[in-house]
């Protein structure tokens, strides 16, 4: 971990004017023109100079680093319209998603596409996930946001002042200090290439750099804090110009030393600073009402199929004598309908008076069941009081003269 004397260390915020030394060998409005040639009339914003479109190829960067890091608890800061925090959620991975942004507004119009829909309820994931949305500034610390894997700052360190940009690192890298940090920014010696841009791509950015002045920038961060950082970016300059870089580019900040209790102690706030805009807990098998319904609905529809499976046995047998002695049921053909696992009696289904009884245990044979229970006693204690069970509840039991009563 980053030593004591180093908590006062401050990152050179050069960005806002230029580097001194050379900048590109060439320049860049000269070759404007070939590269709007090349695209055809139609082209007339960034969005489509590129296919996919720049901030889907930015989104799918992020998707891929968390496929491959497989992190637990990920941040989006300036999360703005939420579409890449609508996007992660569906990585399998994830448990905890949080956003913030400075604009509650621009949050709130697009928040309740975060929500659980009615399939997460009829079909409760395995996972637990949690979205969380925050209201306030990046230059303010807040607990809420310690303890993530994978912080993303997507299209966000621009739109800075430049007093926020001197508390960003320390905020981000010091405080927070998550494992991974994303942070993408315009290459600002793009420009030239984009048809309607002058100085800036967007009139709220406050600075847009060259790959040097970004480059200098995130090494000195990942030097203060610790964390070694890769550059690499989206948007392929056309061909023969690659010197341009990327239109977007990108910095891969990983912390070098994992933090631990007898770590440096980093300043925490006592109180929090950021207002809960929203919040949305998925329903999850680990919570054992979704985990009872599951396993009770699963229950019923496994015990249902061996019943009708059953009956069409039986009743093939009434109608013909002759195959009488060949229906005990079999072992073998109720093995069959189970998928060839090997069962014993106390598997067979049985019909006693007016009812016929489905065993747990030929129930708990079943891969499903198997698997959202894991034992046989938490099966008899999920189903408990939920299920019709014989007087020693050991089957599903189905009373057949009611069914032939409704027939």
């Amino acid at each position: 971990m980053r030593s004591s004397g180093q908590r006062g260390c401050r990152p050179a915020y050069r960005g806002l004017r230029p580097l001194p030394g050379p900048q590109s060998a060439w320049d860049t409005r000269a070759l404007a023109p070939t590269y709007r040639g090349a695209l055809g009339p139609k082209a007339q914003s960034s969005r489509e100079l590129f296919t996919p479109p720049l901030y889907k190829q930015r989104y799918q960067f992020v998707k891929d680093l968390v496929e491959k890091y497989k992190p637990k608890k990920v941040a989006d800061l300036g999360c703005a319209d939420c579409r890449l925090l609508w996007m992660l959620k569906f990585c399998s991975c994830i448990e905890v998603l949080a956003g913030l942004d400075i604009s509650a507004s621009v949050m709130e119009e697009k928040m309740h596409t975060l929500s659980p829909l009615p399939f997460d309820y009829l079909q409760p994931s395995e996972r637990s996930l949690t979205v969380t949305l925050h209201h306030g500034s990046v230059a303010h610390k807040d607990p809420c946001m310690l303890g993530f894997d994978l912080v993303t700052c997507i299209e966000l360190i621009e739109h800075l002042e430049e007093s926020e940009l001197k508390k960003f690192p320390e905020v981000v890298f010091g405080f927070m200090a998550p494992s991974m940090v994303v942070i993408s920014t315009p290459n600002s010696e793009f420009n030239p290439l984009l048809p309607g841009v002058v100085l800036n791509r967007h009139p709220d950015h406050k600075f847009e750099w060259n790959q040097a002045q970004f480059q200098s920038w995130a090494l000195e961060a990942a030097r203060c804090y610790d964390y070694s950082v890769e550059f690499t970016g989206v948007g392929h300059p056309p061909k023969g110009m690659e010197n341009v870089g990327f239109c977007t580019q990108i910095g891969v900040f990983v912390r070098k030393y994992p933090r631990s209790g007898g770590s440096v102690q980093y300043e925490k706030p006592t109180e929090a600073v950021y207002k809960t805009v929203f919040k949305a807990v998925y329903p999850s098998l680990k919570d054992e009402k979704y985990l009872q319904n599951a396993v009770v609905s699963e229950v019923i529809f496994t015990a249902q199929n061996i019943k009708h499976h059953f009956m069409s046995k039986h009743e093939e047998c009434d109608d013909d004598p002759e195959r009488k002695s060949e229906f005990q049921p079999s072992v073998n053909s109720f093995s069959d309908y189970l998928g060839k696992l090997v069962v014993d009696k106390a598997m067979e289904p049985f019909v006693n008076g007016n009812e016929v009884c489905i065993p747990l245990a030929a129930i708990f044979s079943f891969p499903k069941v198997n698997q959202l229970c894991g034992t046989f006693e938490k099966l008899c204690k999920l189903i408990a009081g939920k299920v019709t069970l014989s007087s020693d509840g050991s089957a599903v039991v189905f009373n057949t003269e009611h069914e032939t009563e409704e027939d």
